[in-house]
């Protein structure tokens, strides 16, 4: 069974939708190749999984620990190679976590986000800079 299915839209864009839900995400080149900038570019979203991903992971971790981790957040910042050809070049991901746990639920949920899928499926020559801070 297919994962997604996409229909290029035109003028650099794509639309792509999930098979089991019927959720839609467009995808916009960014302006910086082309695109007007108008959704998340594909290695927006290359980027953004490396987040969401590690997220779940300790997700699924603290629910296993009985731990919160409801309203926790992260920002990701891409970086691009300046040379040819062009990839991602680094991956910034910086997570707040709540203050209250303790440091060793704090060692479980960062052991656990270094299993992420797709931190272990991105090219070694992406750097993957994962910061932990407790608020």
């Amino acid at each position: 069974m297919n994962t997604a299915i996409a229909r290029y839209a035109g003028h650099l864009r794509t639309e792509v939708t999930h098979v089991a839900s019927g959720t839609i995400i467009q995808t916009d080149a960014p302006t910086d190749n082309h695109g007007r900038g108008e959704a998340f570019s594909p290695t927006d979203l290359v980027s953004t999984a490396l987040g969401s991903c590690i997220m779940t992971v300790m997700g699924i971790v603290a629910e296993r620990h009985q731990l919160n981790l409801v309203d926790s957040t992260f920002a990701v910042v891409k970086h691009m190679s300046t040379e040819a050809p062009r990839r991602i070049a680094q991956i910034d991901v910086l997570f707040e976590l709540p203050a209250a746990l303790a440091p060793s639920e704090r060692a479980l949920l960062e052991r656990a986000a270094h299993t992420c899928p797709v931190s272990l499926s991105l090219h070694p020559d992406i750097k993957q800079n994962v910061v932990f801070e407790y608020r």
